[in-house]
């Protein structure tokens, strides 16, 4: 237990510089390292013919942010399909079948990092770098570039510039992806991470038999997938392998990696809609309140949201670490010690303790990575990835998590709005029936891809033939891949046969439709208050920088979680736990 509180007290430390940092970057501000990027920059604006001061409204922010996606899944899919070439391709892989292509490119294109395959037999050297890397880059700064132009149009700087969407990306990756991935790949090298262009390995064990041992670009991968909340892994066994994650230090690396930006994102946000006094929300009985130490480094809009992502990871992680802690019941019944707690599937390295951490981090951050295999949690240790996944609001990955949770901010002053006689008000503009019906329609699209392509798999022979656990694990295992698609978060319940047309074809619609309908539909609703004019506060407004509102905030989601998703749930982990139990 100590380990994880910790670990999550040095990452509130690490945060807030990060922060900072991002939200000088996204507003355009002076950094210290502003004489080394404007040269970059410059030059990349120069070769790829960007005018920089070129400014858009939110459609065309979103029009091109979705041309340039395309462009990039057409070359990356022809990748894949010829990657059988002799160029970078020590270990003769074949070219990749159409299908599995199709769903590989959506699947990294989308952030999302769902594999179908196995890295160290499915893809070469160079689809590793060109395809896998290339795109964990992109997706991710095309991501929080959308975060940034969200949050320039909730903040109302102006009525119709939302940025530039180039600008934005080659900015967030010149400035934080690729130095921060340099610095965190040496770090996993110093660890043992390997990184470099050597075929496998092929070595005698003890036991006398052979044993390959993937070589390669790992490191590389390794740092983007968890900085840009990717996901995925060079090899099938991801970060439970030695190779990609070798001691407790590579794990921290990689734990705080897949955390800051997220984090950041928050008080990215908290720090510019503050910027307007109309968003500031002083106490109008007391003006002279000066803001404390941590509503400066938060923001008062950003505290609260932190504070309800917080709460919702904390009850999260305290439930997956009691119920792997333990054990299993049905082994406690037969007398065997279960004092080290459910130890099936994890790397006793790590512990119960940091394999629990990482479950819940890398399913609330959206990334996707696993340190221990969840098909082999216990069923309440496997509801919480599940339903972190289902909420898609708990910090999220490439901004994800703000976004969707300032949905769910205005659906709460809409409800205490109607509870109280008032017109709702969220950072200072009212919200009217435009941004509720978007608002709404945002939040129902997430639930009824996961439960309408489940209902689907379980329904038709295609999807229950890749069941490898029936009964109610099997229906998990179906739900899990699902919600992981539809979060773009990527990790699954690996039990689950499927490398087929189906699930290829399924899950790469679900991804596709998961990503881009919310971008589009959340960039809409910033547009729209964009345009709206600053109302003033007054003592009956609701106050969304308390940490009352924050609770407030966290019944709502839990509230909505629970009409739409409790039904399966009830039918899956849960029943799964209370049969254990009898």
């Amino acid at each position: 237990m100590w380990q994880m509180i910790a670990t999550l007290f040095i990452y509130l430390l690490l945060v807030i510089p990060v922060g900072n940092y991002l939200y000088r970057i996204a507003s355009q501000k002076k950094t210290f390292a502003d004489p080394v990027f404007d040269y970059v920059d410059r030059w990349i604006y120069k070769l790829a013919g960007i005018s920089p001061h070129t400014s858009m409204n939110w459609k065309s922010y979103a029009v091109n942010l979705i041309k340039t996606n395309a462009v990039m899944i057409l070359l990356t899919y022809l990748i894949l399909r010829i990657q059988g070439m002799a160029i970078f391709n020590p270990n003769q892989i074949e070219g990749m079948e159409p299908s599995l292509s199709f769903n590989t490119v959506i699947s990294f294109m989308t952030n999302t990092n769902l594999q179908h395959y196995a890295g160290e037999n499915g893809l070469s050297y160079l689809s590793q770098m060109t395809v896998i890397i290339f795109m964990m880059f992109v997706s991710a700064a095309s991501g929080y570039a959308a975060c940034i132009a969200f949050i320039r149009g909730l903040a109302g700087h102006s009525k119709d510039n939302m940025g530039n969407y180039y600008v934005d990306m080659v900015r967030i990756t010149t400035r934080i992806l690729i130095p921060f991935s340099i610095l965190g790949g040496l770090l996993l090298v110093w660890q043992g991470v390997p990184q470099n262009f050597s075929g496998n390995l092929i070595v005698d064990t003890l036991e006398g038999s052979k044993q390959v041992i993937a070589m390669g670009p790992v490191a590389a991968l390794e740092i983007i997938k968890h900085l840009g909340t990717n996901g995925g892994g060079f090899l099938g066994a991801n970060s439970a392998t030695p190779i990609e994650n070798p001691t407790l230090i590579s794990n921290l690396i990689e734990l705080y990696s897949m955390m800051l930006l997220p984090g950041a994102c928050v008080i990215t946000f908290g720090k510019m809609v503050s910027e307007n006094k109309s968003t500031n929300q002083i106490n109008p009985i007391n003006q002279t309140v000066k803001p404390s130490f941590i509503h400066r480094a938060f923001g008062k809009q950003g505290f609260s949201l932190f504070t309800a992502m917080g709460i919702l990871f904390t009850l999260g992680l305290v439930l997956c670490f009691w119920a792997e802690s333990q054990g299993n019941p049905v082994l406690a019944r037969l007398g065997l010690d279960q004092a080290m707690g459910n130890m099936e599937g994890k790397e006793l390295r790590f512990g119960i303790a940091q394999s629990a951490l990482f479950t819940t981090t890398t399913t609330s951050f959206t990334t996707g990575t696993v340190n221990n295999m969840h098909d082999t949690l216990t069923p309440l240790g496997g509801l919480v990835p599940l339903l972190h996944m289902m909420l898609n609001v708990v910090f999220g990955g490439k901004g994800v998590g703000l976004m969707n949770m300032v949905l769910y901010a205005i659906l709460s002053v809409f409800i205490c709005g109607l509870m109280i006689g008032r017109t709702p008000e969220y950072l200072g503009k009212k919200i009217e029936g435009r941004e509720m019906k978007l608002t709404a329609l945002c939040i129902i699209i997430h639930p009824l891809l996961i439960l309408s392509f489940t209902a689907l798999a379980i329904g038709t022979n295609w999807g229950r033939e890749a069941i490898s656990n029936p009964g109610y694990h099997g229906l998990s295992q179906i739900l899990y891949e699902f919600s992981s698609a539809t979060a773009n978060n990527g990790s699954g319940f690996e039990g689950l046969g499927d490398n087929t047309l189906f699930w290829n074809l399924t899950t790469g619609i679900v991804m596709f439709f998961g990503r881009y309908l919310s971008i589009i539909i959340q960039l809409a609703i910033a547009g729209s208050l964009m345009h709206k004019p600053f109302i003033n506060q007054s003592s009956g407004s609701l106050q969304t920088t308390t940490i009352s509102f924050a609770f407030i905030l966290v019944m709502v989601v839990y509230i909505f979680a629970a009409l739409t998703f409790l039904p399966v749930l009830v039918l899956g982990p849960i029943a799964e736990h209370l049969t254990l139990l009898s």
